[in-house]
């Protein structure tokens, strides 16, 4: 290959088993999204794209890349490098991070469904108020759940809630299909699905099609009592209507993501009744580091061997 940059956000000698520079005629060099590029992005051929950094920066280098084969996210979602495609040349393979968040997504939703349900907040504020919040409080046992986005977050979360007795577990994703635990339904049939459910967990990519998927009829559908947990990505809820419904207390949430975010201060969601909100911190765990160099380690030795990648969700044309 003529270009054979790597550029990576993590430190090449903190990543074990990288095909050597002598054996793969690979050059690697660091850059997690600072102002000045490592090198001449036209000789780049493998972008592992810096994580958590916005779209801006993300994408920023990618018109100058034009010898680059694959760009590789850290992330489960694609979105943020999607404004960014239509600069590459064709053939150019996009890989996502599956297999990475997995554990730390689906650890924080279920963190997220426990603590709204048994009153963790009040608790804490009681605490601060030295008041002894005592009561009968919902029980993720007994409970009909319902996912929507059953990829390998959904059944990463589904596998923490087996041990939990709830009466049901619902799936749903893009279209229909069997699985091992059972059917997967289609979007078209959420309006059926809704009203069934105590917890409605969201795991989906955000495209157009999810795109203010939660919004004022979705939640209408919701039952009385029943819970939004939002871990995949803020705009799939439309924020306005979610406000609304909060507001007259018929159902509560919980969101990792939010639109817009960061949440700015003075917001009205800060502030919405029954609304608890951790600042996206789904995959920012102790369990990620390991993984991401995991996986961009396997990558880059297929992509040095002429080997298939693995996790590639398109390629530009």
């Amino acid at each position: 290959m003529n270009a054979a940059d790597v550029w990576l956000p993590v430190a090449a000698d903190e990543i074990e088993g990288l095909p050597t520079p002598a054996a793969s005629g690979l050059s690697y060099r660091f850059w997690d999204g600072g102002e000045d590029f490592p090198a001449d992005p036209a000789d780049c051929a493998f972008y592992v794209v810096p994580y958590m950094k916005p779209t801006e920066v993300a994408v920023r280098p990618l018109a100058a890349m034009t010898s680059v084969q694959v760009v590789q996210t850290l992330s489960a979602g694609i979105d943020h490098v999607e404004p960014g495609l239509g600069l590459l040349r064709a053939g150019v393979r996009l890989c996502n991070a599956r297999g990475v968040h997995e554990a730390s997504t689906a650890e924080l939703a279920l963190a997220l469904v426990l603590a709204s349900l048994r009153g963790i907040p009040r608790f804490v504020e009681g605490q601060r108020e030295e008041e002894w919040r005592s009561g009968f409080y919902p029980a993720l046992a007994d409970k009909s759940v319902l996912i929507v986005g059953y990829g390998s977050i959904g059944a990463a979360i589904e596998d923490r809630l087996t041990p939990f007795e709830c009466a049901r577990v619902a799936r749903v994703a893009r279209s229909a299909r069997a699985t091992a635990r059972g059917e997967v339904h289609p979007l078209a049939r959420l309006p059926i699905l809704l009203p069934e459910a105590d917890v409605v967990i969201l795991s989906t990519p955000l495209t157009p099609a999810t795109h203010h998927l939660v919004n004022a009829d979705f939640l209408s559908r919701m039952r009385d009592g029943a819970l939004l947990v939002n871990v995949a990505r803020g705009p799939v809820v439309d924020t306005k209507a979610l406000i609304e419904e909060t507001a007259t207390g018929r159902i509560t949430a919980a969101l990792d993501v939010t639109d817009p975010e960061p949440l700015p201060p003075g917001h009205p969601l800060w502030h919405a009744p029954g609304v608890l909100i951790s600042p996206h911190v789904g995959g920012s765990t102790s369990a990620f580091m390991p993984r991401a160099k995991r996986l961009m380690g396997d990558q880059l030795r297929r992509f040095a061997a002429g080997e298939p990648l693995d996790n590639v969700v398109l390629t530009t044309c």
